[in-house]
């Protein structure tokens, strides 16, 4: 039993419940509605945890489902924040946008596939490849390939490692798949282009070498 006016750990949950993304109702846009908005999820996050750290030991579950409906309130605040501070209109959040920008960077070597894009940001792949769009401006799959190229041509300019190995190392088939794509891109094969960096680079360091003479 509990004492008159308290409220259970089980009750608690449910009305935290009412906080998860999907379940807020709208909130009228003014100052003085984001400062009650903020007290009401920062008082209802520290409820949550106060609640697990209680009932860890005597109620494991609730203790789970306590942080498992505080990190969905935090998640829906952080989004509710960043599309009030510029967040394209439908597109993803801060937060999404720099975890799949961090996720295809590190994963460039490899297969890349919407599901495993989607499950970062915790959206369905159907549900992510429109948001993506929106906020990036271009496809998932259009946005990978530009980035394995961009990293290609880091690589022309950083290394002396064949075309061949960086097409593998940048997540390309081969050679051939490498050059195809970015002669769509810039008009021009990655030999051609990585020879005019050669060029001007040495035309830079020989302009260097010759005011140092002059000094």
């Amino acid at each position: 039993m509990h004492a008159s006016g308290s409220i259970a750990p089980s009750e608690r949950l449910t009305q935290f419940r009412r906080l998860e993304p999907g379940r807020q109702t709208t909130v009228p846009e003014s100052s003085f509605a984001a400062d009650q908005q903020f007290h009401l999820v920062a008082n209802s996050l520290v409820e949550l945890l106060e609640t697990a750290r209680r009932e860890l030991e005597r109620d494991r579950e609730l203790a789970k489902a306590s942080l498992i409906t505080a990190s969905r309130i935090l998640h829906a605040e952080i989004e509710r924040c960043s599309g009030a501070n510029g967040c394209p209109r439908g597109g993803l959040v801060a937060w999404q946008i720099a975890r799949v920008q961090a996720y295809i960077d590190s994963n460039l070597h490899r297969t890349i596939h919407i599901r495993n894009l989607s499950a970062v940001v915790r959206r369905s792949p159907a549900h992510f490849s429109r948001k993506f769009k929106l906020a990036f401006g271009e496809s998932p799959h259009a946005y990978v390939v530009r980035r394995r190229l961009e990293k290609a041509c880091h690589l022309m300019m950083t290394s002396a490692a064949s075309l061949s190995e960086i097409a593998l190392s940048v997540g390309f088939s081969d050679q051939a798949h490498l050059c195809r794509l970015f002669r769509q891109a810039s008009g021009q094969t990655p030999n051609s282009w990585r020879r005019e960096y050669e060029v001007h680079s040495a035309d830079q360091s020989h302009g260097v070498a010759s005011m140092r003479d002059l000094v």
